[in-house]
């Protein structure tokens, strides 16, 4: 039947998925050229020297070693239990160590920036934010640069996303348990560590409970928050198992630690800040943190300025004023910037206009924290002048020489002598990762104006050290001998001389007959033995 004339047909019209801009496609692109860029830094040669001598020793406890018993270190067990995974996969795949630690580092970075990005400000209602933050955070994960892999930057990774929630609870913004629980235990691992990270997230939550206040609401709020307890559970699970899994670590390892290695070139807090790194970084968060706290600009700015400041007293506390120690301050206020300019853009500019800038904004924001972390960094020049560089050569030497070797490495170095290794897939077979033992006991020049000292007036300490090399060194030959020129020593009427320090032990002098002089580099000889 056909239905009358005058009845109008009626057309629905589907509802269609709003496109984004054609133009917007060249910017996004645009945005992540900063991240490539330090992609291709952190994956280049060389693996930061700290980072490789973490991995190493990991490769030799999966040998057969033992942690703190014959592999004597000053870092606390997590990272080297976290190492143990790269470790295997170096030991029982076709990947090498090195390859299977970036593998792992890019695993967590990419984890991270997922979380950080699920809990960033909803777009529809921030659109410079949220484009800029989709750039800039899985930037922030690489920016560390030659610091790729150091403890600072691994804490840094896994406190963004927990920066993040932070701010969600503050405002009371619903979060799913999963994703919650899931940034509390990242965050738990990250700031466990070190001791001095807990500054971080202890400034963190007094800032969310000063937000909710000490009324009956607010602390109830707290209590029920499931956020604090999973990071202290895992404390407390880590804190109780060093006794049990690592005695060594407390009876032997830390009155070393305390006796000798924080007297290794150390600072007083304010020449720590005054440093050039943390100065700078100073720079930048100060007037920041003024413009968050003055509100106005919702939870996330207090946040991370309180964040940074808690990175801001990890390093100090540290004395040291190493470059990686001031990667969480720069990751922090760098994200600090963009969030503010984001959400200042957004309060003055029509809700049309913001998103159209949006996307050059991004590029804007992804460009600024990329030249940030690159501008004054030893990235990407070490990575550019590796391969001609003096610590390429020892790379090259012990890659020529000892390749899959055994290694008595006497050097009071850990860069260059690490990566080297790594690369050679070379193990050292000194106890310790360098001489800083021997470093430490001679600190100072002895009392009767002798360069050494006889074993009757050694201390347990150097006692210690003069008869382990030895022993080890006789019981089990390695392949070569790889000498540090300088040795780390004060001058106390002549060079102390490594060689002739050990030397002196019957066992070393016996050991040391079958070596023969193999090659030598600026600052370095490499002895080989003759089988």
């Amino acid at each position: 039947m056909t239905p009358p004339d005058h009845i109008p047909s009626v057309v629905v019209p589907l509802p269609q998925r709003r496109a984004a801009p054609p133009a917007a496609w060249p910017f996004r692109l645009l945005a992540l050229l900063p991240v490539l860029a330090f992609l291709l830094t952190v994956v280049a040669p060389p693996l930061n020297h700290d980072v490789a001598a973490v991995l190493n020793f990991a490769a030799r406890w999966i040998a057969g070693e033992r942690l703190y018993a014959e592999l004597i270190d000053v870092n606390p067990p997590l990272i080297f239990v976290l190492n143990l995974l790269p470790a295997a996969i170096g030991a029982f795949t076709p990947l090498d160590e090195v390859q299977g630690l970036l593998v792992c580092l890019l695993g967590l970075c990419a984890l991270s920036a997922r979380l950080a990005l699920r809990l960033a400000r909803p777009a529809a209602g921030a659109p410079l934010e949220a484009a800029a933050l989709a750039a800039v955070l899985p930037l922030l994960m690489l920016a560390a640069g030659y610091d790729f892999g150091q403890r600072e930057h691994l804490m840094a990774v896994a406190a963004i996303p927990y920066v993040l929630l932070a701010a969600r609870r503050m405002e009371g913004v619903a979060t799913g348990r999963g994703l919650t629980l899931g940034t509390a235990l990242l965050a738990g691992l990250g700031f466990a560590l070190k001791p001095h990270f807990l500054a971080v997230p202890g400034l963190v939550e007094a800032l969310v409970l000063l937000h909710r206040g000490f009324g009956r609401a607010g602390l109830r709020r707290t209590l029920r928050d499931p956020v604090p307890w999973t990071m202290a559970g895992v404390w407390l699970a880590y804190l109780l198992s060093i006794p049990v899994l690592f005695p060594d670590y407390l009876g032997h390892v830390l009155p070393l630690v305390w006796d000798f290695y924080l007297d290794l070139g150390g600072f007083a807090w304010w020449q720590v800040i005054l440093t050039e790194r943390l100065g700078t970084a100073l720079m930048l968060l100060l007037p920041l943190a003024v413009v968050a706290a003055r509100g106005g600009f919702g939870a996330l700015p207090r946040v991370l300025a309180v964040a940074a400041f808690g990175a801001t007293v990890s390093a100090v506390v540290q004395h040291k004023g190493w470059s990686y120690h001031v990667v969480p301050v720069r990751m922090l206020a760098g994200l600090l910037a963009v969030v503010l300019a984001a959400r200042w853009l957004e309060a003055t500019l029509p809700g049309s206009r913001a998103r159209r800038v949006a996307p050059g904004f991004a590029v804007v924001a992804a460009f600024g924290i990329g030249l940030h972390n690159f501008a004054g960094a030893e990235a990407p020049w070490r990575e550019i002048t590796w391969s001609w560089s003096r610590a390429g050569e020892v790379s090259d030497l012990l890659k020529r020489e000892a390749y899959g070797e055994r290694l008595l490495v006497l050097s009071p170095d850990i860069f260059p002598v690490y990566p080297a290794l790594n690369y050679a897939r070379a193990q050292s077979t000194l106890r310790t990762m360098n001489l800083w033992l021997l470093q430490g006991v001679y600190g100072t020049c002895p009392e009767n104006g002798a360069r050494y000292r006889e074993t009757w007036e050694m201390s347990r300490t150097e006692f210690f050290v003069y008869r382990t090399v030895a022993e080890d060194f006789s019981r089990a030959p390695p392949a070569a001998i790889l000498i540090a020129r300088n040795p780390g020593i004060p001058w106390c009427g002549k060079e102390f001389d490594v060689l002739e320090y050990f030397s002196r032990h019957p066992l070393f002098a016996e050991t040391l007959r079958r070596y023969r002089p193999a090659a030598e580099i600026e600052g370095y000889r490499l002895l080989r033995r003759e089988d």
